[in-house]
């Protein structure tokens, strides 16, 4: 802490800096020291929180990464330079012991309101927003086989093709190999954000009807970058079901827009109703394009939002706990687990056992 509450300072309410520092060492990469830094700043008072981080991560591979034997797989792609490349090719995927670590450089700023403290009928309020960025270097993974294909040059001695003929000067497929490898970059920026509301009845001085909360959080994913080697061109994938090297199905579902949203209801302690929890769910994501390649006609689809509500309703059954069974006559114990000498009808005197 750089400044305390106690302080009274005009604008450094509540001050604290971080440094912190991770030493890992791996017999097959050596040591490696990754730095994270942050900040967190309440410039009033307690109910206005600033905070921002900045971090670096290391992934080192894995013995499946770096050792695991040759497997065959035979995925459906389109070759738009042979026509006599079959539909299906066989693939081949493998270990790479010459892979190196994925490093990682991320950094968030954001703040958090509990404005309650400035009006009271805001009270139980929370809002907070933060702005991520992430920048993946080195990722490791086997190359999507439709984008190695459109890719070749790129990738040498990767797509092995038959001899030409007449009609087909490049040759068929007839192996295209994807051994684990280090590409190049995966940039992701997007926003999270919440906003929760809890109201206790009680408040307003006509009795106790129990809680309602609220809740609603989402992602809104900004911008999704992707480049397949050091220094190539980028490619904008934000608002796609996957795509580049990543393949139709990698990084999955890449929306703009995914939020959840909650209404409850706890019923109060004190009356029949405390055993009642109810409440309604709301899980939205947003509306994305779909990889063409993945698709039976190799044509754009859009898939829509998909929405789901659930209703929600728990009871707790409370039952009275266990009647303690009575001690025996001329018995009796301490409660601080020491022996008791006496019989009942003489004075019982605690017997140190320490």
């Amino acid at each position: 802490p750089i400044t305390s509450p106690n302080w009274n300072f005009p604008g450094l309410y509540s001050l604290e800096l971080g440094y912190q520092e991770r030493y890992e060492d791996f017999s097959d990469f050596g040591s490696t020291e990754r730095p994270k830094f942050f900040v967190r700043w309440q410039p009033i008072d307690s109910s206005l929180t600033i905070r921002a981080t900045s971090s670096e991560a290391f992934h080192a591979p894995t013995l499946g990464e770096l050792y695991s034997g040759a497997s065959q797989s035979f995925p459906e792609v389109h070759d738009p330079l042979s026509p006599n490349t079959p539909a299906q090719v066989e693939q081949i995927l493998s270990g790479n012991p010459n892979l190196q670590p994925e490093t990682a450089y991320e950094w968030t700023y954001g703040a958090v309101v509990t404005p309650g403290k400035w009006w009271s009928p805001l009270q139980g309020l929370t809002l907070s927003a933060d702005f991520y960025h992430i920048d993946i270097r080195g990722v490791s993974v086997s190359l999507d086989p439709q984008f190695l294909i459109l890719h070749a040059s790129d990738f040498p001695g990767q797509v092995i093709r038959g001899a030409p003929s007449p009609g087909d000067p490049a040759g068929p497929i007839l192996e295209l190999l994807t051994p684990i490898q280090n590409l190049g970059r995966l940039i992701e920026e997007g926003w999270d954000y919440e906003v929760s509301y809890t109201f206790e009845t009680a408040r307003i001085g006509h009795g106790d009807w129990g809680k309602f909360t609220t809740t609603f959080n989402g992602t809104y994913l900004e911008r999704v970058v992707l480049q397949a080697v050091p220094n190539g061109p980028k490619q904008e994938v934000v608002g796609k079901f996957g795509g580049g090297f990543l393949g139709s199905g990698g990084g999955g579902s890449l929306t703009h827009n995914r939020w959840y949203a909650s209404f409850f209801y706890d019923g109060p302690g004190t009356s029949a109703l405390r055993s009642i929890d109810t409440g309604f769910t709301v899980d939205y994501i947003g509306q994305f394009w779909d990889d063409r390649f993945g698709t039976f006609a190799l044509q754009d689809r859009k898939v829509r939002e998909w929405i789901t509500l659930d209703w929600i309703l728990n009871y707790t059954f409370n039952f009275a706990g266990p009647v303690a069974p009575n001690e025996a006559p001329g018995y009796a114990k301490s409660s601080s687990g020491g022996s008791l000498t006496g019989g009942k009808d003489k004075n019982v005197v605690a017997t140190s056992t320490a």
